[in-house]
């Protein structure tokens, strides 16, 4: 399966924050399901982009959209539990008819180049408990646990932390 990471163009915003929210939405990963105030932010890609790098795969021969993912550089106000020398992604979500495809992974990967061309030494991520799958990829590319550093964005809801070296991640 030919896969292809590159920028979001503008036009395509709208479809990748609805890819984003029907994600988000279809996982069960929304506690307020289709009324919760977070799926404004998972559709406003516009916005996003203008405080982010905002990835996207797209199927090498349609172009058609699959997923996408926010890379939050340092300083950006994307920026949730990133440190000094250390970038972030956010917002990763692939389409359920797109899913087992690689291109969560290529996401990820390219999230992970970025952050070494930028010269950074780490990156971190946020995720919520229930997300397994997730978090096997994000292991098998070299991230672990930093159970030290989970956070709640809004009291009793905890999202764990994964980091990893770059240095050290898979290649």
């Amino acid at each position: 399966m030919d896969i292809t990471i590159r920028a979001a163009r503008p036009e395509e915003f709208d479809a990748l924050g609805e890819i984003t929210a029907e994600a988000y939405l279809g996982d069960g990963l929304l506690d307020f399901g289709a009324s919760d105030p977070y799926l404004e932010q998972l559709r406003d890609v516009r916005s996003r982009a203008e405080h982010t790098e905002v990835l996207v795969a797209a199927d090498g021969a349609s172009d058609e959209l699959l997923g996408g993912v926010a890379f939050v550089a340092p300083g950006s106000p994307y920026a949730n539990v990133a440190g000094p020398g250390e970038a972030e992604f956010r917002m990763l979500a692939v389409a359920p008819a797109a899913r087992r495809r690689g291109a969560a992974e290529g996401l990820v990967r390219a999230c992970l180049e970025r952050a070494r061309q930028l010269g950074l030494g780490r990156m971190v991520l946020s995720s919520q408990q229930r997300m397994l799958t997730a978090h096997r990829l994000y292991e098998r590319l070299g991230f672990v646990r930093a159970p030290e550093r989970d956070w709640e964005p809004i009291p009793g809801f905890p999202l764990w932390v994964f980091t990893a070296e770059l240095g050290t991640a898979a290649e």
